[in-house]
């Protein structure tokens, strides 16, 4: 089976311009049989299919559940969880990784860095967590070690950790907008029909495989240096982001304090 495993929408993701459906049709065009939605730290995409689900348009196409979520110390963290947990905390940006680690496996998910040697602050390797404490790489499941947007030696450096660490590599295109749907992929043997069939997969230490082809039509390549201050204002926005949340992470905290 045949995944895009790092998907934007128009429902999930304040800069996805592609509705769901058309998502799926593109990808079907050209021969995916699923996508891991992983919007922003949302799951409102997700929402939107299990309303839709029996419409033609997601006939004989797995939709799963995922999200990218910014830490506040280690760039974008892409989520999966079993499919019938509900964590309210994982729309909430702002969470440090390591405690983001600790959720997540208590609950029966697994979770790996998004681009990991991409830009500063968005990308793991390139965070101050990271340079303080590297063996955090030995707690993830999964590792993005081809995405589409990022330059060839950001995914060589990511394969090559990877690698090192006994990581499996995810590929996913990273698209939020039409024409850079399905550059990036990641195949599974079939049987992957639920969050949970992943998990279990990933769990297993079977192997997956991915690859791609490179998108040119990235904002960083057509702003050129400007770039660097889009990548700071960023860095600002999810700072004030996360500190808005704050009262909110807490309160489901002192919930989640009850099971953990």
């Amino acid at each position: 089976m045949r995944f895009d495993m790092h998907c934007h929408t128009r429902e999930g993701s304040l800069d996805g311009k592609i509705n769901l459906d058309e998502y799926v049709s593109l990808l079907k065009q050209k021969g995916y049989h699923g996508m891991l939605i992983s919007d922003h730290n949302s799951y409102d995409a997700y929402r939107y299919y299990k309303k839709h689900r029996e419409e033609p348009a997601f006939k004989d196409f797995v939709v799963l559940k995922g999200i990218e979520y910014d830490t506040i110390d280690a760039g974008h963290i892409l989520v999966i969880m079993p499919e019938y947990i509900k964590l309210p905390i994982l729309e909430l940006r702002g969470l440090p990784v390591t405690l983001l680690i600790e959720i997540v496996h208590f609950f029966g998910g697994i979770l790996g860095p998004a681009h990991p040697c991409g830009e500063k602050y968005l990308s793991l390797c390139n965070t101050r967590r990271f340079r303080k404490t590297p063996d955090i790489i030995k707690n993830f499941d999964f590792m993005e070690t081809f995405n589409a947007c990022e330059p060839p030696e950001a995914n060589v450096a990511a394969a090559s950790l990877a690698r090192q660490n006994n990581l499996p590599g995810f590929g996913g295109s990273d698209a939020h907008k039409p024409d850079c749907v399905g550059f990036a992929y990641t195949d599974i043997p079939d049987g992957i029909m639920t969050e949970t069939d992943l998990v279990n997969y990933i769990r297993s230490g079977k192997p997956v495989s991915c690859g791609g082809n490179y998108y040119h039509g990235t904002t960083r390549e057509r702003i050129g240096s400007f770039n660097k201050v889009l990548v700071y204002s960023f860095w600002f926005f999810n700072k004030a982001a996360g500190l808005l949340r704050y009262y909110k992470r807490r309160l489901e905290m002192r919930s989640l304090r009850k099971v953990l």
